[in-house]
């Protein structure tokens, strides 16, 4: 069998890639190993990058249709005295501070999403999907797929491994990472939500954090973090612990965290951090896990897999549309997505350590840092900017004694952010369409 270009895994990253070069006429297959929908936690926030994304792919008005708008997080520091959970704070870390038209964020079901993207693949004539189909590893016949009736070479002018952490592609090409774990680990459910909670809300204390997400049909995503190595331990108590858990930090749950009765409907969420040294190889690309993995505290690994898969899809249809199939011009892609998804994996892992540090003091500090931040228009604008994928602005030496209370906030600050060089624009996002065709640099 031959086409112009395989992917190794039908996930989100892979079936955008896979829709844009549909779109584009350009003769894909696709290889998922998964017989049917999967049951284990993959990522439902959608940053405001994404959301631009899908709009210029033609499919947003279906993703909105199963998904809950995120305009804010609120951001509540707790701490216990005496047997008693008790307020310190709280701030707020607003989308709509973000000058663009996707100024918020959605939740979306992950399967639901895979399956308006695989649907709108399957109505192009060039689309093929193979399941289940695992990569087993290249040959001389091309790259050999494990299916349910035997196994099958194809050939293909590009090979693209979107299968994840665990990425055989990953390992065909060699890439060296170097893998990071944490002190602390989630479990992660999803049960029905007061109908009053309709924004995303974060609340810790010095020993845990408890993430709030609402999804659409009244149901609210849940990450509760607890020390690494515990969940065994864990386990072993009557769920009425988590239960008394949750509503010891949020009240507003009670009745609701109540309906969960067995712990099997409760995943154990393991944060790893890797950033691959390479995501090309002569013919192959890596792409979202399969290429970096980041720690889940900002929401951004779906997002990054979609970012990979928008710039490779659009470099693919344009090295085609051109006649360029030489994979010398796929150097581009990672070129444009290394350093933007480097300073994404520094974000995320900031973040994790600031939450993971078990010091009643580090708390306090913590929300003082959190009320700088949002207070100060400038600051709050670069960590929203930076978060969405929109754009990238980095911070200062100004911007971090302020974060520290050195400096006062700076208030009032007009921010004309729009159209500025803050904002990824098409020569950021797509250089070699600037460039011409004459040149790989």
């Amino acid at each position: 069998m031959k086409t112009n270009v395989l992917i190794h895994g039908g996930g989100i990253g892979g079936l955008t890639v896979a829709l844009k070069l549909a779109k584009c006429g350009i003769d894909v297959c696709v290889a998922e190993q998964l017989k049917g929908p999967s049951h284990s936690y993959k990522g439902e926030l959608l940053q405001p990058k994404s959301l631009d994304i899908f709009h210029r792919m033609g499919i947003f008005g279906r993703v909105q249709r199963i998904s809950h708008k995120i305009n804010h997080i609120d951001v509540i520091e707790m701490i216990t005295e005496q047997n008693d959970v008790k307020k310190i704070g709280q701030t707020k870390m607003s989308y709509d501070v973000i000058d663009y038209p996707f100024n918020y964020a959605f939740m979306t079901p992950h399967e639901e999403l895979k399956d308006v993207l695989l649907k709108e693949a399957q109505a192009y004539p060039s689309f093929h999907y193979l399941q289940p189909a695992r990569f087993q590893g290249f040959h001389k016949n091309g790259a050999r797929l494990k299916m349910a009736n035997g196994e099958i070479d194809i050939q293909a002018d590009f090979y693209i491994g979107a299968e994840g952490r665990k990425s055989k592609t990953r390992e065909e090409m060699n890439v060296n990472r170097k893998e990071h774990t944490y002190d602390h680990h989630f479990l992660t459910v999803t049960f029905p939500r007061p109908p009053s909670m309709t924004e995303g809300k974060i609340i810790s204390t010095p020993d845990t954090f408890l993430g709030l997400f609402p999804l659409p049909n009244n149901m609210v995503r849940t990450v509760y973090l607890i020390p690494s190595g515990e969940y065994k331990n864990i386990r072993q108590k009557e769920i009425s612990f988590l239960h008394q858990k949750y509503i010891e930090l949020c009240p507003e749950l009670d009745g609701y965290v109540t309906q969960l009765t067995d712990w099997k409907l409760i995943q154990l969420m393991i944060p790893v951090h890797f950033h691959a040294d390479q995501y090309v190889k002569d013919n192959i690309a890596i792409l979202g896990d399969a290429a970096h993995s980041v720690h889940p505290m900002a929401g951004e690994g779906m997002n990054l897999a979609i970012q990979d898969g928008d710039v490779l899809g659009e470099l693919l249809c344009w090295m085609y549309k051109h006649n360029l199939t030489d994979h010398s011009y796929l150097t581009w892609y990672e070129k444009v997505r290394k350093p933007r998804t480097k300073e994404i994996l520094k974000i995320s892992h900031l973040s994790a350590l600031a939450y993971s540090k078990p010091f009643k003091s580090f708390t306090t500090v913590r929300y003082r840092v959190m009320k700088q931040m949002t207070t100060d228009s400038k600051l709050h604008t670069k960590q929203m900017l930076n978060i969405s994928g929109l754009g990238l602005w980095k911070e200062n030496i100004v911007d971090r004694f302020i974060q520290i209370g050195l400096f006062p906030p700076r208030k009032n600050t007009k921010l004309a952010t729009k159209g500025n060089h803050y904002f990824f624009h098409t020569a950021d996002d797509y250089p070699w369409k600037i460039k011409g065709v004459n040149t790989h640099d």
